[in-house]
């Protein structure tokens, strides 16, 4: 008789910062949901200088069960550098990548697997429901909405970082190393076999999110000067068009004061001319300046995270 065939392995890579008291509980639930499956489970917690002390809270984690592994960073890295040194170090045949505050339902990932043996290679979650603030929600609704302007690209932003990727796409990811990352985007550049399904949302269990608004224009800006060249296109077309009307414009004072005979009065719009002209090539500049900043970054070729310690002998081999 035949052998039984071994359960696959699913990994959950989860970045942490500030959900130090979620920790157990999500451990618990996402073991509960996997054996369940049933399947053999990898869990990958990546302490992003978690200002709760939460890699205390990891190690006890991982002594109580080697399948919990704990990575720490050396210092805050970000969020989506924190989901790269997750998949940098998993094994699964299918990696989950999600959330640490429980918003993230780990039951979902039942649903998301059943999804995937349908014959997808990566299954994200769409929050149907979003258990947000109204500011988070419209928020991220503009930052897909001008993403996609300037990228070309279809985005939905009930979607998130929730999701489930055949061990292929993980490898696809791995080799993209640029310094700015962000998960879902390059997961959807990359063109794998993608649906998205309708999950359920829970409310945040602890603290709040960490994206203000700053944090989030410079993530929009990251993300656009990373995966596109469209400003530097509308730059040029914007400067052609400048450039038409002021000759235009020439051409009408030329016609008034010669053939009129209608004086042209200088000063005022001379200096408004000035400054406005003056403002659009600065503008240009620091377009251009972004872009070229975005390069030197590349070319030093620095890591893309710094680990001070980890749970398991096995991944410092690796690192």
């Amino acid at each position: 008789m035949a052998a039984d065939k071994p359960h696959p392995l699913i990994s959950v890579v989860i970045p942490v910062y500030g959900c130090k008291t979620c920790l157990v509980e999500l451990c618990d639930r996402i073991k509960n949901t996997i054996t369940a499956i049933p399947a053999q489970y990898e869990i990958i917690l990546v302490n992003d200088a978690s200002p709760d002390h939460a890699w205390e809270t990891i190690k006890q984690l991982s002594e109580q069960d080697n399948q919990i592994k704990g990575i720490d960073f050396a210092r805050n890295f970000g969020q989506h550098h924190a989901i790269t040194a997750g998949l940098d170090y998993t094994n699964g045949d299918w990696v989950v990548v999600m959330d640490c505050d429980l918003q993230d339902r780990p039951e979902e990932i039942a649903k998301l697997y059943a999804k995937a043996l349908e014959g997808y290679e990566v299954v994200f979650g769409k929050r149907m429901e979003r258990q947000d603030n109204w500011w988070k929600k419209k928020s991220s609704q503009a930052f897909y909405r001008v993403y996609d302007y300037f990228t070309n690209s279809n985005s939905d932003y009930m979607a998130a970082n929730f999701s489930i990727n055949a061990k292929k796409v993980v490898m696809g990811f791995r080799r993209m190393r640029e310094q700015n990352r962000f998960f879902p985007l390059f997961i959807q550049w990359m063109g794998y076999k993608t649906i998205h399904i309708p999950i359920e949302h829970d409310a945040r269990k602890e603290g709040k999110s960490s994206y203000n608004l700053k944090k989030l224009i410079n993530l929009a800006t990251d993300a656009i000067i990373s995966q596109s060249n469209k400003p530097l296109r509308l730059s040029i077309q914007f400067g052609f068009l400048l450039a038409a009307a002021s000759f235009l414009y020439g051409v009408y004072l030329f016609v008034r004061y010669f053939f009129l005979d209608v004086s042209v009065p200088g000063w005022t719009s001379v200096m408004v001319s000035l400054f406005f002209i003056g403002g659009l090539i600065f503008f240009n500049f620091g377009i251009l300046g972004l872009y070229i900043g975005k390069i030197f970054n590349e070319v030093k070729g620095r890591p893309l995270y710094l680990i001070r310690e980890t749970t398991d002998e096995n991944m410092e081999n690796r690192s």
